[in-house]
């Protein structure tokens, strides 16, 4: 997989609207990850921000990519690994919680690590993706700036709707349990002037909920299968004893003449 265009990316997590965006996701993460129980957790990318730090579970590791920024990964205290997320090394049904921040939207293949992420997760695990919602005044500015100037966003993201990513997932056999959307503030650079859009946070949780910056999403992995409904039954069936050829034209040529007699 070619390499995510993390400088651009980096240095949009470092703008006014890049810390906005790191500090509305990290709340919800702490919310979410916090009743996630089991014992192996993964973060793919995003070193900048920790988005296992409330859970529990006693394993928690960072999947990075070659040109991350190692600095910001040593700033917690991971198991780091480097590697591809389209070619995860884990064992199958091996881990319990992998969050998935703006992964999907600076990838070549989704799919592929969708697909990777079903692998690897244990039925009943837990997925969590974060990304740029394009139904919003952001994704608006972004389109709209590809055409007349500089996009808002990092240019080489293919941002990806919610609408979408559930499609995806339900291919896969997880069933979506929550999901948020946030970051009502109108797409502008200056720190002074978003700190004054506070108020627009209620405004777009109560009147445009959908048409939030950025979304966040919670599925769960369930086991393919038949479901049995009460305890099995320990009868066993007897096999039925396989005959000759010889007996059984014997069997046969018995019953015609006991017909004939008949």
């Amino acid at each position: 997989m070619p390499a995510p265009p993390w400088s651009s990316w980096e240095k949009w997590l470092q703008s006014p609207p890049g810390r906005y965006v790191l500090n509305w996701e990290q709340q919800c993460f702490d919310q979410i990850v916090a009743d996630v129980f089991g014992f192996h957790a993964v973060q793919i990318g995003l070193p900048q921000m920790n988005t296992l730090s409330e859970n529990r579970m006693p394993l928690q590791a960072l999947l990075i990519h070659s040109n991350d920024n190692l600095s910001d990964a040593a700033r917690f205290n991971w198991h780091l690994i480097e590697a591809s997320p389209t070619e995860l090394p884990f064992a199958s049904e091996s881990l319990d919680l992998i969050v998935l921040p703006h992964v999907l939207e600076f990838a070549s293949d989704p799919h592929q690590i969708l697909r990777e992420v079903d692998r690897v997760l244990r039925p009943e695990g837990r997925l969590i993706i974060s990304g740029f919602n394009p139904a919003s005044l952001w994704g608006a500015r972004q389109y709209l700036s590809r055409l007349i100037g500089t996009p808002y966003l990092p240019r080489d993201g293919q941002f990806i709707s919610l609408i979408r990513i559930k499609d995806w997932l339900e291919l896969l056999n997880f069933s979506l349990d929550r999901g948020h959307f946030g970051c009502y503030k109108f797409p502008l650079q200056g720190e002074a002037v978003m700190g004054k859009m506070n108020f627009l946070e209620k405004m777009g949780n109560r009147w445009w909920p959908i048409f939030g910056a950025v979304f966040l999403v919670s599925a769960i992995k369930r086991q393919q299968g038949m479901c049995l409904i009460g305890p099995a039954s320990l009868v066993r069936i007897p096999a039925i004893k396989q005959l000759s050829p010889a007996a059984e034209r014997s069997n046969l040529q018995k019953r015609l003449k006991s017909n004939n007699n008949q």
